[in-house]
């Protein structure tokens, strides 16, 4: 019998006492310890310890639940002697032969817990992400050349010579992969093993992992570059310190901060590089073998599972000396974490919204603070809640104003739609290009240089509707549009993944030749410019047309071998890439990120306009920004004009302290979902119902979520407002504990949301 109870928070040595010795006072009672499972429940688990184990904190151990075996780690909380007689507990089966999880990582996982209110084994099942990986992994026959000398007797035809010349470089290989290489069958390879000509081993597989060398010279650094970076490495081994790298596109931010690994490993510890978009990882993957001569671990969903397991491992075992990867590379087992950098921490992609629902950035710093080491946080646009941080002290801050190597920040102009429009020409129909970008396209192609065209609108058209009866194009699932993806020839939603093919009559009227796209995609930008500049190579940079880090480092190569012309991009080519050649940066529809009513919009909008802006003309040549609006007068767009972008968050800041909203307030978001609107409803009346009534909160709420219904479940939104003084979690978990809501009805509790849908 296994019994849950709730985690305490004894120290190391008495539960180590207790899982070796059990009760001193008792020598009759088996020795007993708390064991945490990567489950979504609430505390840990109380288990015997056989005799012949000897368990720590931190040990990975196998134990019986129900009738299946999970692996879980020994529990810094000692067992409730008195809730359940020992002898009645099971027994843990086995101690797995990895290294504990160090102690500041098992307080990370309670952190995380506690602040975004999900149970600790949530959290834990992150860590443990690779399941795989925390079993012995199993060895490989692998065949090679052998040492001693090839028997005299033996009878050597042209297979066997090239067989044996294919091996003489005393690789181990599979059979398989040999034969292939010396071009002979399987009998070939078997008959030399059996005439000892060749050997067989086995081989235990490990992750490859070359350290990288702090000592290797990097480029020659600016004058503000080497002075930055000091400040960084000088941080390095003075514990806890939280520094805002503040550098404009282009200035070398990557550089300097690599000054701080080679420091961290230089004395001998692992380092976390955290980056917002794995897309964005070919380039910086190039920049670090050239600075340190081999390549980092990665981490990240693209990765196939053996390349996890081994990943993993090599991190535990503390093989991996430095990490890159998104946001879950955070969980990750490092044994000797000594530093963290962030790489565009203002980016919203680090907020993980399933699951547990935590920042990535925000958690790095605890995990920092906890280890007892620097982190660095790098933007060229810092996020308001950094650089109010920094302003206050709270954070170190290093600045960069200048792009290296004497390039100059692009000349940006506003283009006001309304006296500017795109003209709609009879050859090509409707436009989204206004006459002086199309002039710009037109003078960049014709002096040799590239230009980027950039709307943040995957597929061909966000709506489709029917001229004839005005029927309109909507997911089954939730209540949003289906996007046409014209090349594929469906019509998709983005958000639950939905997909049929694109008809050929109207579904509701049967007329045919009605159907309408509403809106422009980047697959309809497109198809616009292969009409207007036919001779110009062009590419789409989109999440549709990059699938992993492979196909983005071979399309940045070609872009930088100047093998295309345009590139229409998402936000995917917005940040992050270096493009000699790219001189021009249109922007089609820079109003789209201010709809809506997050009140982040204008900062996530100046964020990635600025961000784009800055892939243009980062080498010799001049850049120049054209930025497509209806709302020339609109705050970011002055300060996009102006590059005033302190004045800008300035306003933002004194906005958002005039109505003690983040980071001067509190906020949490409840969304409720249930699989019918009256549920959803009810469940809504019994939250607001128990609702507490303090000075310093404010329950707004509920209503129905703009996205009101996703994958078929009707969501209700509640959002809590609060002074910083207030223990919110505390509130919340107060409050929620007392709820009864029905088994279809589910609740989520988002800690400082970055999205309302």
């Amino acid at each position: 019998m296994v019994e849950r109870r709730a985690t305490s928070a004894p120290s190391v040595d008495e539960l180590s006492r207790s899982a070796r010795t059990g009760d001193p006072g008792d020598p009759s009672k088996p020795p007993c310890l708390r064991v945490l499972l990567p489950l979504p429940l609430s505390g840990t688990f109380s288990y015997a310890v056989p005799p012949e184990l000897a368990l720590s904190p931190g040990d990975y151990v196998t134990v019986p639940l129900g009738r299946r075996e999970v692996i879980g780690l020994v529990w810094e909380s000692p067992p409730d002697e008195a809730a359940v007689p020992a002898e009645k507990l099971k027994a843990v089966h086995a101690r797995l032969d990895l290294p504990p999880l160090p102690q500041d990582h098992r307080r990370f996982i309670d952190w995380v817990a506690g602040y975004s209110l999900a149970p600790p084994g949530a959290v834990l099942r992150m860590t443990l992400s690779s399941p795989g990986a925390l079993m012995p992994p199993k060895p490989m026959r692998r065949v090679r050349r052998a040492d001693r000398p090839t028997p005299a007797d033996l009878k050597l035809t042209p297979a066997r010579r090239r067989t044996l010349s294919a091996a003489e470089d005393g690789f181990a290989r599979s059979q398989a992969e040999l034969a292939r290489t010396a071009g002979v069958g399987i009998g070939v390879i078997k008959g030399l093993i059996a005439t000892g000509a060749l050997e067989e081993l086995e081989i235990v597989p490990q992750l490859p992992v070359d350290a990288p060398d702090p000592n290797r010279p990097g480029p020659s650094l600016s004058v503000e570059q080497r002075a930055a970076a000091d400040d960084l490495m000088g941080k390095v081994a003075n514990g806890f310190s939280v520094t805002l790298l503040d550098g404009v596109t282009g200035s070398g931010k990557t550089e300097v901060y690599f000054e701080a690994v080679a420091a961290a490993l230089a004395a001998g510890r692992q380092v976390l590089v955290l980056l917002p978009e794995i897309a964005l990882s070919a380039q910086w993957l190039q920049r670090f073998a050239r600075r340190f001569g081999t390549a980092p671990v990665e981490w990240h969903s693209d990765l196939k599972s053996t390349e996890r397991r081994l990943a993993w491992r090599a991190v535990a075992e503390g093989r991996a000396k430095v990490v890159v990867g998104a946001r879950s590379a955070l969980f990750l087992p490092y044994s000797e974490l000594g530093l963290i950098v962030v790489d565009e921490e203002h980016e919203a992609a680090f907020k993980q919204e399933d699951g547990v629902i935590y920042h990535a950035r925000d958690m790095a710093v605890v995990r920092a603070r906890l280890g007892d080491f620097p982190i660095v946080l790098a933007s060229a646009t810092p996020s308001l809640e950094s650089m109010v941080n920094a302003q206050s002290g709270k954070y170190g801050e290093v600045r960069l104003p200048n792009r290296h190597g004497g390039a100059e920040l692009p000349k940006v102009q506003l283009i006001d739609l309304r006296r500017d429009p795109p003209r709609r020409d009879p050859d090509i129909g409707v436009s989204w290009l206004s006459p002086p970008l199309l002039r710009a396209v037109e003078e960049t192609l014709q002096s040799g240089a590239q230009a980027l065209l950039y709307l943040n609108r995957r597929g061909y058209a966000p709506l489709t509707l029917c001229r004839a009866c005005g029927h309109r194009f909507e997911c089954p699932s939730c209540s949003a549009w289906l996007v046409e993806h014209r090349f594929l020839g469906r019509l998709i939603c983005h958000h639950c993944g939905y997909t049929t093919r694109t008809p050929e009559a109207c579904p509701a009227c049967g007329e045919t030749e009605a159907l309408t796209p509403v809106g422009p995609g980047v697959e309809r930008l497109a198809e616009e410019v292969t009409r207007r500049f036919p001779a110009a190579r062009l590419q789409i940079m989109s999440s549709d047309s990059i699938h992993g880090p492979a196909e983005a480092s071979e399309l940045i190569r070609r872009i930088q071998a100047h093998e295309l012309d345009i590139v229409i991009g998402t936000q995917l080519a917005a940040k992050g890439h270096h493009f000699p050649l790219l001189t021009l940066v249109g922007v089609i529809d820079a109003d789209l990120g201010l709809k809506g009513g997050d009140l982040r919009a204008g900062e996530r909008t100046y964020h990635l306009l600025h961000q784009v802006a800055g892939r243009a003309g980062r080498a010799e040549r001049p850049g120049r920004v054209l930025i497509q609006t209806y709302d020339p007068d609109h705050p970011v767009m002055q300060a996009l004009v102006q590059g005033d972008r302190d004045r800008f968050l300035a306003l933002e800041a004194e906005q958002r302290q005039a109505g003690d909203w983040p980071p001067f307030g509190r906020l949490a978001a409840l969304i409720l979902s249930a699989p019918d609107p009256d549920m959803a409803d009810q469940a809504a009346r019994l939250v607001a119902r128990s609702a507490p009534l303090l000075q310093d909160l404010r329950v707004l709420g509920p209503a129905e979520a703009p996205l009101a219904v996703l994958r078929g479940r009707h969501r209700r939104r509640f959002l809590v407002k609060a002074r910083r003084t207030l223990p919110l979690q505390q509130v919340l978990r107060r409050w929620l504990a007392e709820l009864q809501l029905p088994n279809a009805v589910r609740l989520t509790v988002d800690i400082d949301p970055y999205s309302f849908w």
